[in-house]
């Protein structure tokens, strides 16, 4: 999951010039109390997070949050720049960031506007008699990007790699997962009463009275805990093959009697499409029984309550403070907004984000770290090769196709090699929630058009500017986008340990995503196809069990453990991706002394630098929240997890058997 630039040498054989410098690790932030072997996570952020608790204006606060925030200060320098600008070309990236943060920022015009932008959805919805009408506005705002009811999606066929196929998925829910509405503990039920009482608060700021917006948020919540009872729960979910459902648009019509997919489709222009993947063909059966058997008055108060939500960010200060009430305050624990300016930023991240990302490149990513970042990916994945070529529980003929899908891995660097064309969108500094609709359908036009034709793999899936990495098993790539590409994640003045135990272990960290439990289900062409023997995948099984096991007897807070089935992917990339870290830096350090640096071998620097990448502060409720929704385990177990199955960490920090960071002969987990 990451990237940036290391001037080192382009292969593991070559050795690496030895840096003596202390930059990157602070062990003011450690807290020597703590024993290294006992708890690695405190022991080497104690004192950090004593001194950083969350701040109001955030659920959760690390690593991550403090390169957001600088990266987010460069963005916002570069938006007010552009929106002061009087002569950007029209349709330029410049023009477009100006025009739509002028009109993000002007407030009075915004409120003025009050639910103007949304009347004509609002009066709509309000003229719905019968299940057709129900469709019609569904395929409406389909057309427009704006999510309501179920979600399509747009892809490439998990099982032929030479075509994009439609998608369509489970949804129809306004909580973060079906989990939220079926618990039965005292704290779910009190959060199911909250989330009443925001669909009512929203539903009378459209023009409910509070008695009948109380009544119907009653009965939409009703209707989405239907909807979430027919969903896939979270474990299945990681299995790629139970969303994958190949029907042609005429059998899946027969399934839902009362939505005619060819007309869908035809309403929105994609009337070549003659089949698509029907993925959860469970919820389509309720959402179909639904259309009729519902009551239309629910049915215009559950579109007009999921039309509200998803324009709230974008309306007045009665919507956005509802809005962030809800599943800011009460789910995450957020206690204040972000400053306007910053919210901006971040929306414009994700509808702007190739356009800003742009400017920000030019600026803060140069040329040359493409290069840089190469070499460093290069000797991760020499390292990764001789892991697989030496796998003891792997046999022949599995170890041939997974070294054949390590030969297929591509990389890309800090920003795509051709940007996106936005210029026919039209925006305009006065029509903020305009802009929004613009952008949204564009990206909605855009993704219907790849329906059937060639596969353009130079795309990109998130903004060169943004914290972030990832693995895309249908292309077998590994994507590192700039802004992720600084310290403490990569740091040009520190020692090659500390590099590779943070940025390079992140990168090895996206390459074993393609050998976990979901990524290691597609071949080296991308392809949804069991290349395993029956054995090893039995041996991968019950290894990644164990790993299962581990994670579900880490409690994260009061009694709520992790769900280890969830979290196996990232647990499975977070030790493979060490694992194979270390096996590089002791590769480019041979021959070398072994100089300490404040006292720490480069073994133990490279131990503090994945543990600082990790160290974070939750609120009760994001914590919780992260438990219930995320793959993602806590900071704590993301460091101390894989470090107390590892002997390299054991033998660096001299721990004996029987510490708290080392599991036992029977319970150590190794896979890669």
């Amino acid at each position: 999951m990451r990237l940036l630039a290391l001037a080192i040498a382009s292969a593991l054989s070559l050795p690496i010039a030895a840096q003596t410098n202390t930059a990157g690790i602070d062990l003011a932030n450690a807290d020597r109390t703590v024993g290294a072997c006992s708890d690695f996570y405190v022991h080497a952020n104690g004192t950090w997070l004593t001194k950083n608790p969350v701040p109001a204006a955030y659920s959760s606060w690390g690593t991550f949050n403090e390169l957001e925030d600088r990266n987010n200060q460069r963005l916002l320098d570069i938006a007010r720049a552009a929106a002061a600008g009087a002569d950007a070309k029209p349709g330029s990236p410049e023009q477009q960031v100006g025009q739509f943060f002028r009109a993000a920022m002007d407030l009075d015009t915004i409120e003025t506007l009050g639910t103007k932008p949304i009347d004509a959805d609002l009066a709509e919805i309000a003229q719905i008699q019968d299940a057709a009408g129900i469709v019609a506005t569904v395929q409406r705002f389909h057309a427009s990007g704006a999510p309501m009811l179920f979600g399509l999606g747009v892809r490439q066929d998990l099982k032929d790699n030479t075509r994009i196929i439609a998608y369509a998925f489970q949804g129809g829910i306004g909580l973060p997962n079906r989990d939220f509405y079926l618990r039965d503990d005292e704290a779910s039920l009190k959060q199911l009463d909250a989330y009443r009482e925001h669909i009512a608060k929203l539903l009378e700021l459209t023009g409910y009275q509070p008695d009948a917006a109380r009544e119907s948020a009653e009965a939409i919540v009703a209707l989405e805990t239907r909807f979430a009872n027919s969903h896939l729960p979270r474990e299945e979910m990681r299995d790629p093959s139970k969303s994958y459902n190949i029907q042609s648009v005429e059998a899946a019509s027969k399934a839902t009697a009362n939505f005619d997919w060819r007309a869908y489709f035809d309403a929105l222009d994609l009337k070549d499409v003659n089949e698509f993947s029907f993925s959860h063909p469970q919820f389509f059966k309720e959402m179909d029984a639904a259309l009729v058997d519902t009551p239309m008055e629910t049915w215009r108060a559950y579109l007009t309550w999921h039309l509200a939500r998803t324009a709230a960010p974008y309306l007045n200060k009665a919507f956005v403070d509802e809005n962030f009430r809800f599943y800011d305050q009460t789910l995450r624990g957020q206690k204040e907004q972000k400053p306007r300016d910053i919210r901006t930023i971040e929306q414009m991240n994700a509808m702007l984000g190739e356009p800003l990302g742009q400017l920000f490149v030019a600026k803060h990513f140069p040329p040359e770290a493409k290069a840089r970042m190469m070499a460093l990916i290069g000797n991760l994945k020499l390292a990764l090769k001789e892991r697989l070529q030496n796998l003891e529980w792997m046999g022949e003929d599995t170890k041939k196709q997974a070294l054949e899908k390590w030969s297929t891995f591509t990389p890309k660097i800090g920003y795509p090699d051709k940007w996106r064309d936005y210029s026919s969108v039209a925006l305009s500094a006065d029509t903020y929630f305009a802009n929004v609709r613009a952008l949204t359908a564009f990206e909605q036009r855009e993704e219907f058009a790849k329906i059937g034709k060639p596969i353009d793999k130079s795309e990109w899936g998130m903004p060169p500017q943004q914290v972030n990495a990832y693995y895309n098993p249908l292309w077998n790539e590994i994507v590192f986008p700039a802004g992720i590409l600084q310290p403490p994640f990569f740091d040009q003045n520190a020692d090659d340990a500390l590099n590779y135990g943070s940025i390079g272990a992140v990168i090895g960290h996206e390459l074993l995503h393609g050998f976990d439990d979901s990524g290691s289900r597609f071949d080296s062409e991308g392809q949804l196809r069991m290349w395993w023997t029956e054995q090893d995948r039995k041996e991968f099984d019950a290894r990644a069990q164990k790993l299962v096991d581990q994670a579900g007897r880490f409690v994260a807070i009061g009694d709520m453990r992790l769900n280890g089935r969830v979290s196996l992917g990232e647990n499975i990339a977070d030790l493979g991706g060490l694992t194979v870290s270390y096996a590089a830096l002791q590769k480019a350090l041979e021959g070398q002394d072994a100089e300490k640096i404040d006292g720490l071998t480069p073994s133990q620097r490279f131990f503090f630098g994945w543990a600082q990448v990790w160290r974070r502060n939750w609120t009760d409720e994001a914590l919780k929240m992260q438990v219930n929704t995320g793959p993602h385990a806590p900071g704590k177990f993301r460091v101390n997890g894989p470090l107390a199955n590892m002997p390299e960490f054991k033998k660096a920090f001299s721990c004996k058997a029987g510490d708290g960071m080392v599991q036992g002969p029977e319970e150590r987990v190794a896979i890669w």
